[in-house]
């Protein structure tokens, strides 16, 4: 098989990469070869796995060395019909994925206040558990890179990398880092974290903690005194600024960002 069998799409994504406004530009498809060019070097090089993912066609280019027999992938390519490559998230540990999505977010929001000019300079770096199809899991390292970006400032291509991991120490956590590629400095958190406060209103943290306790929409606009198209409003615009598809996802993230507590 050249790839495991996918569960459904949008999953383990991040949606607000897909809803972004994209331009139609004559110099796209050149830039896309390039970009498929560098990915397929980089398998060529280390024989990784690498993923390069378009958000404006909702399609991913994912090119497999001899390391992606790993992760059950036999064929040295495979055009995925999703942005996100499922196929390899749903081997990852779900804690690792959870981490790896808040990293992501993180990842995604910084980039978002930089001029198009400097998103290349940064990338994103993790260690995560993938598992090895006998019931436990080894360490693989993963990393993300936003290549292109148009001019309206919409993120266009991301390069995704998975490689066997040096370091297969056992410790909690996926090592999340952003680095800046031309200075080798790491980014603290704290730079990159404060978006985490600013994700949410104080009233969808609010709402978003009485879901996590198990009320429903009706009990919590009685529990607030607004109406209850309110409450709908208000948890579809926490499940979209957390980009997951439903709310139970959203109080997992939120409660892992420290943004709810137990």
């Amino acid at each position: 098989m050249s790839c495991p069998r996918m569960p459904e799409k949008g999953d383990h994504t991040i949606p607000a990469l897909l809803d972004q406004p994209f331009c139609d530009d004559a110099s796209q498809l050149e830039a896309l070869e390039e970009c498929r060019r560098l990915a397929q070097s980089y398998v060529q090089v280390d024989g990784s796995v690498a993923v390069l993912s378009d958000f404006a066609s909702d399609v991913s280019y994912m090119y497999a060395g001899g390391f992606g027999k790993s992760l059950h992938i036999e064929k040295p390519f495979t055009l995925l019909p999703s942005a996100f490559e499922d196929c390899i998230f749903h081997l990852l540990h779900p804690d690792d994925l959870l981490e790896r999505h808040i990293l992501e977010l993180r990842y995604f929001a910084m980039q978002k206040e930089l001029p198009v000019t400097e998103r290349t300079k940064f990338s994103c770096h993790c260690r995560v558990r993938v598992s090895n199809g006998d019931g436990g899991y080894t360490y693989i390292n993963h990393r993300i890179f936003y290549l292109k970006s148009h001019q309206n400032g919409s993120i266009w291509l991301s390069l995704c990398l998975y490689a066997p991991a040096t370091d297969n120490s056992n410790r909690a956590g996926i090592d999340g880092k952003i680095m800046n590629q031309d200075t080798g400095e790491i980014i603290a958190v704290e730079q990159y974290s404060r978006y985490d406060r600013s994700l949410l209103t104080g009233r969808e943290v609010q709402i978003l903690s009485l879901v996590a306790k198990g009320l429903g929409s009706k009990q919590i606009a009685a529990k607030l005194h607004i109406a209850l198209y309110t409450v709908y409003r208000h948890r579809q615009n926490i499940i979209s600024k957390m980009q997951v598809t439903n709310a139970t996802e959203a109080v997992r993230i939120a409660m892992t960002m420290g943004l709810l507590h137990e």
